[in-house]
């Protein structure tokens, strides 16, 4: 009988994945805002996920630290105690109202320096265009916090 042959495209993908990386496939071609590529519910979704985990991510290094912190300063007290370290109150004193003066001059002009300020009306802007998803952030990131 007539055997039909048939041609196949060959797709070489070592090739194909370098003309495409990885992230162009995940976050998409466009650099819009989330509310054009995905509906609320993906969006509350995705924005509640990732912030439960970075709330319990912080929650759990901030344990550490402060586990760290008030440990170092429980040694220090026992070490000021017993007498192995002298701790000069005066030389304190004097740098505290260093600080205290320059604290003052700086917050005196209230003003930002460019570089912060273009930085900040970026993520506004992007706060702005991704409203549900920044709101399920929030929220994940409290429930993160919480357990």
């Amino acid at each position: 009988a007539g055997a039909k042959e048939e041609t196949f495209n060959v797709l070489d993908l070592a090739e194909y994945t370098k003309s495409r990386p990885w992230w162009r496939k995940v976050f998409g071609p466009s650099s819009g805002s989330s509310a054009e590529k995905y509906n609320v519910a993906t969006q509350l979704l995705i924005g509640g996920v990732t912030g439960w985990c970075t709330g319990f991510v912080f929650q759990k290094v901030g344990k550490l630290a402060a586990t760290a912190v008030g440990g170092g300063f429980f040694l220090l007290q026992i070490a000021n105690h017993t007498g192995y370290i002298k701790v000069d109150w005066n030389l304190v004193q004097r740098d505290m109202n260093k600080a205290k003066q320059q604290l003052k001059f700086h917050s005196s002009g209230n003003k930002m320096p460019p570089e912060v300020k273009s930085r900040v009306d970026e993520v506004i802007i992007f706060l702005k265009k991704n409203v549900i998803l920044t709101g399920g952030f929030a929220g994940g990131f409290l429930l993160g916090m919480a357990s």
